[in-house]
């Protein structure tokens, strides 16, 4: 199994459409997001993706054998925060606790700290999400403190775990 992270392609729409249209998938993340998930959606994605800022936003495919199947993407803050950036990631349902999304967030990390200034990521799953705070944890990052009553998702006010990477000699 080659677990590659790589720029999304147009072509890669069919299987993002495919991935993202989980209910489970969308309630872990953020709001915005259509349901269904529709090939149009997809395309849209892309296209945005594809056409945003290079030096703010860095989005991958999560690849196995050049097959997409999920999705990495890192975020550079503004102002004060402009060396901090935001991890987000998902991977299709089938795929789920067999390491590929660890190995393609280290894929991304280590992207980030050898390619631009960015020296923090950081990451805030839902309390209850199990293995998303399991694949952060396995990919180096540390548990810094529990954001209580952090937002709400489906009607309901939620915990937030925030995990956090720091690039070694940066401090």
């Amino acid at each position: 199994m080659d677990i590659k992270i790589r720029p999304w392609k147009m072509e890669d729409a069919p299987d993002l459409a495919r991935s993202v249209n989980n209910k489970k998938i969308q309630d872990n993340m953020r709001d915005g997001m259509p349901f269904p998930y529709t090939l149009a959606d997809a395309e849209e994605y892309l296209s945005a993706m594809r056409s945003a800022d290079p030096n703010t936003t860095y989005v991958w495919a999560i690849t196995i054998d050049d097959v997409a199947i999920g999705n990495v993407g890192i975020f550079r803050k503004g102002n004060i925060y402009r060396l901090t950036a935001e991890l987000g990631y998902y991977i299709a349902e089938e795929y789920w606790g067999r390491g590929i999304v660890t190995e393609a967030v280290k894929q991304a990390c280590r992207y980030i700290f050898e390619h631009t200034d960015i020296v923090r990521i950081s990451a805030d799953p839902f309390s209850w999400n199990a293995g998303s705070c399991r694949v952060l944890e396995k990919a180096g990052f540390v548990f810094e403190g529990l954001l209580r009553q952090n937002a709400i998702k489906n009607g309901v006010i939620l915990d937030m775990k925030l995990y956090a990477l720091v690039k070694e000699g940066s401090g």
